[in-house]
């Protein structure tokens, strides 16, 4: 199974040339989590693209743009309010875990620290 991304609209991930654009790693981590739950089954497709809609238009309909637009803060904005619908996970948890995952160090996910790997052949 595979997350049917919007091509064009409000909810259309950044793309150059076609392909997903990340400026930071944690925008792609955001973009995986979402992917891998719906992938699991966690929610709807549906269900998240519209959270997306409604943070984007949120967003835009703010007279108080605190931060310059951000479609992947957006994203993971909409990821936790889909998971705390849910009753999934708390705000909290959503909170603490986003954060550990956005202060992981620059190259942490091409790395295997586990040790899941280190099994003889």
């Amino acid at each position: 199974m595979s997350a049917p991304l919007d091509i064009e609209g409000r909810a259309a991930p950044p793309r150059s040339n076609g392909e997903l654009v990340f400026a930071e790693p944690w925008e792609s981590r955001a973009f995986g989590m979402a992917v891998t739950l719906y992938d699991a089954g966690a929610f709807t497709w549906p269900e998240f693209q519209a959270a997306l809609i409604a943070r984007i238009a949120a967003w835009e309909a703010s007279a108080e743009r605190d931060e310059p637009y951000n479609y992947y803060r957006l994203w993971l904005a909409a990821l936790e309010d889909v998971l705390t619908g849910l009753c999934a996970v708390s705000t909290d948890e959503v909170t603490t875990r986003a954060r550990a995952l956005a202060h992981r160090p620059l190259g942490h996910d091409h790395r295997d620290h586990s040790g899941l790997h280190d099994h003889p052949h």
